[in-house]
């Protein structure tokens, strides 16, 4: 079975809204412009690039990231790999031509489904919504988390505000860098 991990920016108050400039949010850019820029702290990013065996996005966040990464040089290797959307409205005439092999999931059936398949980890970026249903449907293995030392108040969160039982979390890494962000990274304990 595959790991899914959910990778985020993300402030101490949970928001994990336009981190890097995205349009339509009042703190929009928080990650670049409210915290002094730190190479240690982005090890993480390029680590799961290397790692990675997928991508999975929600709609908003594909619809985002695909014209912007496949003509970063920093996203080369997340150009490759195959990417997942899950979006029960995107068309694909809708697909980006040039970001390599995509596939539209139409449920988190489908997403389970691709977890049973053979491959590295499936890696999460953004997509706060789809971060939601898959933490309710038990679909979260790992968290990988950048916790930033910002109150940001009204935003998406990363976590769903479903009432569920407890889920506990084994910290798994974590360290503090010199422009107080937080690495923090947890395996969901089943």
């Amino acid at each position: 079975m595959r790991t899914l991990i959910s990778s985020a920016f993300i402030s101490l108050d949970g928001v994990v809204e336009a981190p890097g400039g995205e349009p339509g949010y009042r703190n929009s850019g928080w990650v670049f412009k409210d915290v002094e820029f730190s190479l240690d702290a982005v090890e993480l990013k390029g680590r799961e690039q290397q790692e990675a065996g997928a991508v999975l996005l929600g709609r908003v966040s594909y619809e985002a990231f695909s014209p912007v990464w496949p003509g970063m040089a920093e996203f080369a290797r997340y150009n490759a790999l195959p990417k997942y959307v899950v979006s029960t409205t995107l068309t694909e005439d809708k697909l980006a031509t040039d970001w390599g092999e995509t596939t539209i999931l139409r449920s988190l059936d489908e997403v389970a489904a691709l977890k049973e398949t053979d491959g590295g980890p499936i890696i999460v970026h953004g997509s706060a919504s789809l971060n939601h249903g898959l933490s309710d449907a038990g679909l979260i293995d790992r968290y990988h988390l950048l916790v930033f030392p910002l109150l940001l108040g009204a935003g998406k969160r990363l976590f769903s505000t479903a009432d569920m039982d407890t889920r506990k979390l084994k910290t798994v890494e974590h360290e503090v860098y010199g422009n107080g962000v937080q690495k923090q990274v947890f395996d969901v304990v089943r």
